[in-house]
């Protein structure tokens, strides 16, 4: 019997994909008898996220390495939590199943790639303690991260910003830091045991409704056994 509380999480990196199949998957949950609220972070239509696209923006400093990753990292977590105080908590607690587009998981993407490599463990430690033990935000049943290469998610934000470059924030436009934030990506799936999902095969970018069905597929295995 599935538990009365589900959380499930779809991330990756920029240009993944996540933003595209959040509704799909979820209307394909619902389809398959779990209603479902969709979420997605940062929320930028509340004033929750305003350090968040400040620091997005450059505001303080044009590099994602000149905000610590342990500032970043409160940056969102306080907008998530706004979000659930606000917005989610009531139809989490009362049964209907969340699925989000990113959560404190983007933290050990974006974040902890800016430490060293032996402080990684320490960083998901203290990631994992801040957010769900001092804050309380539920923990995830699952954890879905799109594995796109990094030249075809390039191609697909040139194309969600008509080849305008100067309007990526400073995640975005930084090639290097994005193939570290796939190290880390790689790293706290292992750890963390999220489910790696690639995007593309040998033929290139993977078909829309394909993701959509392996996504919810997924997520149903593991709603029917939770």
């Amino acid at each position: 019997m599935a538990k009365e509380k589900l959380l499930f999480v779809i991330e990756g990196l920029d240009g993944c994909g996540k933003s595209t199949q959040l509704p799909l998957v979820s209307d394909a949950l619902a389809a398959r008898g779990i209603p479902n609220r969709p979420i997605s972070y940062p929320d930028y239509e509340s004033e929750s996220s305003a350090l968040v696209r400040l620091y997005l923006q450059g505001a303080f400093g044009g590099s994602a390495d000149d905000v610590n990753a342990f500032a970043a990292s409160s940056f969102y977590a306080v907008d998530r939590y706004a979000s659930y105080m606000q917005y989610w908590k009531q139809d989490y607690e009362n049964g209907k199943a969340i699925l989000a587009g990113r959560y404190v998981s983007s933290n050990a993407i974006y974040q902890m790639t800016k430490l060293p490599r032996e402080a990684w463990d320490a960083y998901l430690a203290w990631l994992a303690d801040y957010e769900y033990d001092k804050l309380g935000l539920p923990r995830p049943d699952a954890v879905v991260f799109l594995d796109m290469p990094l030249a075809l998610s390039q191609k697909l934000l040139m194309q969600r910003y008509e080849g305008e470059n100067d309007r990526r924030d400073i995640h975005e436009r930084d090639l290097a830091y994005l193939a570290n934030c796939h190290e880390a990506a790689m790293y706290a799936a292992e750890k963390m045991g999220w489910h790696i999902l690639p995007c593309a095969d040998e033929n290139g970018l993977l078909p829309r409704e394909v993701m959509t069905w392996r996504i919810a597929d997924l997520l149903m295995q593991i709603a029917q056994n939770a």
